[in-house]
């Protein structure tokens, strides 16, 4: 197999990300409109289920850096994509909540095994220098997914099941890819013979407030990914097919979230986590307060591209720093902690909006967001680097 040079295996691994967090993960929220019509689901049941590919994640990304070292980056890639696959195809075929559910757990096991078998496979074929630069080009993948699902929902909106087949095809091809392109990074490869360091008691304070922010953007972003094209249907009476502008907004805006973050990992994350973080929760106001102006709404939904792409390889980024000698569990935890918060917001979201309204129940979310992007000052920066004598990778 021909080794890729640092920029093919970004692309590429911004592919895969695109496959695995845009459409098996994140496409959901532009079809709730017509699956809950289709499907007959409540605003609650909608929350349960959009939190369901959060906690098959969850139970998938402490296992991923194990699969990818006992497997094999590729292995592990290929077994991601299968997961995505049957997940994709469940949900096509889905006649009620507990096949929707089952579909869309299956799409959160293929996106949490994703990332650390891309990240093990940088290890071996990307210099270490352009490590972070690498992983945001990929993180960044997620916006070209989410772009990828706007044609479906705008041609097909009221064939979601067609989409969902053409998603699950798009899936087995990605497979295909997996096997063809990533390396197979084995178990006994000279990185990990490499005698790990043990984290200290400053890299567990750094990580612990990393995992604090990245829960309380996830929790924030829940709203947004799984209800705000419901709230401009229902609240703002727009076409149905009128939500497909707010996803290709979110994932055109989304692909400087790279530059931001490398720009933020390099300068001041701090004050670009107090910006971002106030920015995501300024567009879940913006939205509920103008559901049926669909100008207003995509700019709602081009700020919130961008600020959570540029958090989401932000805490990517720090996780990395933080671990330098775990290259596939740095993003382990702040993507744990991301879907933690997504997986405790989606429910409580839909709750509030049953209770409170979808207009106050955005509103309170915008709020949290607002008073934890306060508290930036408190996020981790560098910590200063080890000897350089003998670093793994």
């Amino acid at each position: 197999m021909r080794v890729p040079s640092s920029t093919r295996f970004a692309l590429f691994g911004a592919a895969l990300t695109a496959l695995s967090y845009g459409l098996a993960r994140f496409a959901f929220g532009l079809f709730v409109p017509p699956i809950r019509d289709d499907l007959a689901l409540s605003p609650s049941k909608i929350g349960v289920i959009g939190a369901l590919p959060l906690i098959s994640f969850l139970l998938a990304t402490p296992l991923a850096p194990m699969a990818a070292t006992r497997l094999g980056a590729r292995k592990a890639a290929m077994l991601s994509g299968a997961f995505g696959a049957a997940g994709l195809a469940l949900i096509s075929q889905a006649s009620g909540a507990l096949s929707l559910g089952l579909g869309v757990f299956g799409c959160g096991l293929c996106t949490g095994l994703m990332m650390p078998a891309l990240t093990a496979a940088m290890q071996a074929v990307v210099k270490r220098s352009v490590h972070g630069r690498v992983s945001a080009i990929m993180n960044a993948g997620t916006s070209v997914g989410v772009a990828m699902a706007v044609p479906a929902v705008v041609f097909l909106s009221d064939a979601w099941r067609l989409a969902y087949g053409v998603f699950a095809a798009l899936a087995l091809l990605a497979v295909a890819a997996a096997w063809r392109f990533i390396p197979s990074v084995s178990r006994v490869a000279p990185t990990a013979a490499v005698k790990r360091p043990r984290i200290t008691a400053q890299q567990w304070w750094g990580l612990g407030r990393l995992f604090v922010f990245a829960f309380a953007m996830g929790f924030v972003s829940a709203a947004y990914w799984i209800f705000a094209p419901d709230l401009v249907v229902t609240l703002g009476s727009l076409p149905a097919n009128h939500t497909g502008w707010l996803w290709l907004a979110v994932g055109a805006a989304g692909l400087g979230g790279a530059v931001v973050a490398d720009l933020a990992d390099r300068n001041n994350p701090p004050i670009t986590q107090a910006l971002m973080l106030m920015m995501l929760a300024a567009s879940l106001a913006l939205v509920a307060a103008s559901p049926g102006v669909l100008a207003l709404s995509v700019v709602s939904a081009m700020v919130f591209g961008l600020a959570y792409m540029s958090l989401t390889g932000l805490y990517l980024m720090t996780g990395i720093r933080l671990l330098p000698g775990r290259l596939s569990a740095g993003p382990v935890l702040p993507f744990m902690a991301v879907s933690l918060g997504q997986a405790v917001g989606s429910p409580v979201v839909g709750l509030l909006i049953e209770r409170l309204g979808y207009a106050n129940g955005f509103a309170t979310v915008s709020t949290i967001g607002m008073l934890m992007a306060l508290l930036s000052p408190f996020y981790p920066r560098h910590l200063p680097s080890r000897s350089p004598s003998r670093s793994p990778g």
